[in-house]
């Protein structure tokens, strides 16, 4: 009998029921979840997949350490039950700048976002959700801290860092808005590949095919077939028709892809 496949929402309910977790730890595994897909089988999780999820983490994030924790205390459950080979947990860590020897601290400057049309409504309706979610935590937060003694109270704690989360996520995503550009909505001219249209490629070599959207960096989640305008394979697309090849430089040297399909945003 062959071994059922289990996938990554399955997992993360065998996890977060087997054990006992503050709330913010609950929701740093839930937005794992999502970010790689419920459905998605643990049998096709990479090492890739943890490497692209760290880039959600800055070093200037005072809650990195404690986000990047509770997703590699998941990844270890993963592979202590047998459904991951390897403790993908490794490739889970905070990418740092490099910091120039200065007495004087600068201020950090907002990150220019490009989204498409729908990553902007889509970060639009996350801001709304956090921001209606507030005014719940603040009341749990109020009547946790009517019991007076604090030292042992781990809901009034809870229910702090979680508000601790939603004002650093809503302070992200309102500054992300704000200078943001949105590209692609017009489309590319004519019948050419542009940020926001799905492409169908085929290895010319080994007949393989693959299906991208392209999107902005912020967007991009190669997990799910979302690739950056400015990835290789992204300005290899960028601008070409159906029937043109596209060379895409790759660790294992180059790749020949012809388009054979333009869905156009």
């Amino acid at each position: 009998m062959s071994k059922r496949v289990i996938n990554i929402g399955e997992a993360a309910e065998s996890y977060l029921q087997g054990r006992t977790l503050d709330t913010s730890e609950q929701a740093e595994v839930r937005r794992f979840e999502r970010w790689l897909g419920r459905d998605r089988s643990l049998s096709g999780l990479k090492p890739v997949d943890i490497e692209q999820y760290s880039g959600r983490f800055s070093a200037s994030d005072p809650d990195g350490s404690r986000k990047i924790e509770a997703v590699k205390k998941f990844l270890s459950f993963l592979k202590d039950q047998g459904w991951s080979q390897t403790n993908l947990g490794l490739h889970l860590r905070i990418k740092r700048g490099r910091l120039k020897a200065s007495g004087v601290t600068r201020a950090v400057r907002p990150e220019f976002a490009v989204l498409t049309r729908q990553g902007y409504d889509d970060v639009t309706k996350e801001l709304a959700e956090l921001r209606a979610e507030r005014p719940q935590v603040l009341e749990e937060i109020r009547r946790a801290a009517a019991d007076k003694d604090f030292r042992e109270n781990a809901p009034l704690h809870a229910a702090r860092e979680q508000l601790g989360h939603i004002d650093g996520r809503i302070q992200e995503l309102a500054a992300m808005l704000k200078s943001a550009s949105i590209i692609g909505e017009a489309g590319a001219s004519g019948d050419r590949v542009g940020v926001g249209d799905t492409v169908q490629l085929i290895e010319v070599v080994s007949g393989r095919t693959w299906e991208y959207t392209i999107v902005g960096p912020k967007e991009a989640n190669p997990a799910q077939g979302r690739v950056s305008h400015v990835s290789p394979i992204g300005k290899a697309v960028l601008g070409k028709a159906q029937g043109d090849e596209a060379e895409v430089d790759t660790p294992g040297g180059g790749r020949v892809y012809r388009i054979c399909g333009i869905k156009k945003c």
